[in-house]
C-alpha cells in the first residue's frame, strides 16, 4: 500500500504493466473523450506512457511524451515547463518538441495519478504556449484528499478520473462515491 500519501500500483500499472487491464483503461478513456475529438494525447514520462499509448490506439491518434530531461535526441526548439515531483521531492522541467504539438491540435492529457496537479498544470502551460486546445484530462487514480483535482476543476478543465480516493489513512483505502 505505501504511506498515507503513496499508493503502490507497481505490480499492474506503472512498473510491471498488466497489458490487458491497461488496454481496457485506454478503451474507457477513448470512450469518455471521443466526443471531444482530440487530435493528440500528451503524457509525462514515464508512468503515463502505457495508458496514453492504449488510449491513442483506441482513438487512432498519435501520442506525445513530455520528456523530463533535455537530451540530444530532442530538437533545440522545444516547449518547456517546470513541474514539481512530490514523489521525488524535486522540481523538474518537462520538454516537448515544437514540431510535436501545434495550434491546430486538440490535446488530451492522460496520466496515471493526480495528487497536487503539477504535471498536468505543466502540460497545460505547454499546450497554452503552443496555442493548442485542451480536450480534457484523463487520470487513472485521483487522490481526492490532495488539492490537484480541485485546482484543475476551478480552472474549468474537463477532468475525468477513473478512480477517486478519499483517504489512505491507517492503511485503508476509502473511495469517493
Amino acid at each position: 500500500m505505501g504511506s498515507n500519501k503513496v499508493l503502490l500500483v507497481d505490480t499492474f500499472l506503472n512498473h510491471m504493466v498488466d497489458t490487458k487491464f491497461v488496454y481496457e483503461i485506454g478503451a474507457e478513456f477513448a470512450r469518455i473523450f471521443a466526443e471531444t475529438r482530440p487530435s493528440k494525447i500528451v503524457t509525462v514520462e514515464s508512468s503515463g506512457i502505457a495508458i496514453a499509448a492504449y488510449c491513442a490506439l483506441h482513438l487512432q491518434i498519435p501520442f506525445v511524451i513530455a520528456k523530463k530531461y533535455y537530451s540530444s535526441n530532442l530538437p533545440k526548439d522545444v516547449y518547456s515547463a517546470e513541474i514539481y515531483s512530490y514523489t521525488k521531492n524535486t522540481p523538474a522541467n518537462i520538454y516537448i518538441s515544437k514540431d510535436a504539438v501545434s495550434s491546430s491540435d486538440s490535446i488530451l492529457i492522460i496520466d496515471d495519478f493526480l495528487a497536487y496537479g503539477s504535471a498536468v498544470l505543466g502540460l497545460t502551460r505547454i499546450i497554452t504556449d503552443a496555442r493548442a486546445g485542451l480536450a480534457g484530462v484523463g487520470i487513472c487514480i485521483e487522490k481526492s484528499f490532495q488539492p490537484g483535482a480541485n485546482e484543475l476543476i476551478s480552472k474549468g478543465i474537463n477532468l475525468h478520473s477513473l478512480v477517486r480516493i478519499k483517504s489512505l489513512e491507517g492503511g485503508n483505502i476509502t473511495f469517493m462515491p
